[in-house]
């Protein structure tokens, strides 16, 4: 995997917080949740020093590897928790804690995932697996290039769509039951762009 310095042409937003006015919802942004320095060191050491993997999924009776790679980190007194995993790194918990104290929440797991250049993305979907229950709330961390992140109401074709740039050292917070009424995505680009990263912090519970 190609490893990138470019870190100087990351843009950190200037929204400051916003709260979203989206009916069944509750949609936080925080740009320059972590500042420049903060969010280049995080983005330099989490793209060189995580165990990223290929993902693949089964899709109508078809094995797909996702358009990206990720690493999954948890806590090892977790219910059912893979003891061969990596443990927390330091910069994983220290990017937790700041999390937890922002939102007032817990969480127990992280999912990283990177986006390596445009050709990777995630489809329309809702986080609401069974460990996670029905309307989770996710903490979402953004470092490296700026990816557009696009919501929509399942129900509700009226509610024109959502787009939010993610800039380097974001936080997105989706709680309430938005899980529940609303599919996000990350598209696709044709734009020559660099490496992005993604933490999406939750709490899982497979005694669900």
């Amino acid at each position: 995997m190609t490893l990138f310095n470019d870190t100087e042409i990351f843009t950190s937003g200037l929204a400051g917080k916003k709260v979203f006015d989206l009916p069944d919802t509750e949609l936080l942004l925080h740009d320059n949740f972590f500042n420049k320095e903060e969010s280049n060191h995080y983005y330099t050491t989490l793209l060189q020093a995580t165990p990223w993997q290929k993902y693949a999924m089964e899709i109508y009776d078809k094995t797909v590897t996702v358009p990206r790679m990720i690493s999954w980190y948890e806590d090892n007194n977790n219910l059912g928790a893979d003891l061969k995993k990596p443990n927390w790194t330091p910069e994983l918990l220290s990017i937790k804690d700041r999390v937890e104290k922002e939102t007032q929440k817990k969480f127990n797991s992280v999912l990283l995932n990177l986006y390596r250049n445009g050709n990777d993305g995630v489809g329309w979907h809702s986080d609401r697996e069974q460990n996670f229950g029905p309307n989770a709330i996710i903490a979402s961390v953004s470092f490296g290039e700026t990816r557009m992140f696009r919501l929509r109401h399942k129900f509700r074709k009226e509610i024109p769509s959502v787009e939010i740039p993610l800039h380097h050292g974001s936080l997105l917070l989706m709680a309430g039951t938005t899980q529940s009424f609303w599919q996000h995505q990350v598209p696709k680009t044709t734009k020559d762009i660099l490496p992005r990263i993604n933490l999406t912090f939750r709490k899982i519970d497979r005694s669900l």
